[in-house]
């Protein structure tokens, strides 16, 4: 079976910036998260083997979200200067990979990774993985989609399938939008029922299932939960649908540009960020020398479907 990669770039960006260690090259280019995202990107491609891959990041600020509630994601602190000029580099990184790199105005990472797994899962015959920090993205598991979630930084992650959803939480993956529903979202800015958190909202979704569900019989609530979702049904309601991936966006995309055929010479040395003085940079490069032939090998050794996924 063939193998997709999806990263969410920008979360996964912004927690590698934030994982030690603080790096910088000669000319002053910060690099903590180009070394951190990049270290993760070759062992993703020596220990998953994917033969499609895909980097999806954010366009702007600006999304449809906004036009049903303008706060969204309001209050967010302005991404710092030094993560900030390390995004063209990135983008840079990736084509030096052979990885592709998409993004679409008014949508979101999340919207694209989720068409994508829609696509597959109503396609078959392609596993996915799901490389992101967000936990709404649990919404998407499925038997073919597996969340990898980072833990600890980027140094760990935890895998969930619909099963490990339902171990951890006692939840389907299509209920993690009623849970931010009822508890909101303070990273997004998604209200949620004020002094909601994760295990009150839990009782009640392990009881009624939904957030509608729970609305309707907020009656039979007892004590200042009950009287919490009926003061707040609205925001409960906007919540959900803020939570919720849309996953329908127009992609001109096929297969065939997400395949994955490996990566030739040393390409760290050729990225404007490199340092030959920083020995973390020096590691890398290593590192990465040792992987192309075998990768390109085995990427030539493979047949890739040639469906287009729209």
């Amino acid at each position: 079976m063939s193998k997709l990669i999806l990263i969410d770039g920008n979360s996964i960006a912004y927690r590698a910036f934030f994982a030690p260690p603080s790096l910088s090259n000669s000319r002053g280019l910060h690099t903590n998260a180009l070394y951190g995202f990049t270290t993760m990107l070759l062992k993703l491609m020596e220990e998953q083997k994917p033969t499609h891959f895909l980097v999806a990041f954010d366009a702007g600020k600006a999304t449809f979200r906004h036009k049903d509630y303008a706060d969204y994601k309001g209050g967010r602190e302005k991404t710092p200067p030094e993560l900030s000029e390390q995004f063209p580099v990135l983008r840079e990184l990736l084509q030096s990979f052979g990885v592709r790199h998409f993004e679409l105005d008014g949508y979101e990472a999340d919207d694209i990774i989720g068409t994508l797994t829609r696509i597959a899962d109503e396609q078959k015959g392609m596993e996915v993985v799901v490389v992101t920090g967000d936990k709404d993205m649990l919404q998407l598991a499925s038997d073919q989609v597996t969340i990898a979630l980072t833990r600890k930084g980027i140094s760990e992650v935890e895998l969930f399938d619909p099963a490990h959803i339902d171990e951890k939480y006692g939840l389907k993956p299509q209920q993690i939008i009623d849970l931010k529903g009822l508890m909101g979202d303070p990273s997004d800015n998604i209200p949620g029922i004020p002094g909601v958190g994760e295990k009150t909202a839990l009782k009640p979704l392990h009881e009624y299932g939904s957030v509608e569900q729970v609305l309707e019989h907020a009656a039979s609530i007892k004590g200042k939960m009950g009287e919490k979702v009926v003061q707040h049904a609205e925001d409960a309601r906007l919540s959900k649908q803020l939570a919720t991936i849309f996953r329908e966006v127009p992609l001109d995309l096929t297969w065939d540009e997400l395949e994955y055929k490996g990566y030739e010479g040393p390409v760290l040395g050729k990225c404007s960020a490199s340092s030959s003085s920083n020995p973390c940079w020096r590691r890398w490069t290593l590192e990465a020398a040792r992987r192309p032939e075998r990768t390109a090998r085995r990427r030539r050794s493979r047949r890739c479907s040639s469906r287009n996924p729209s």
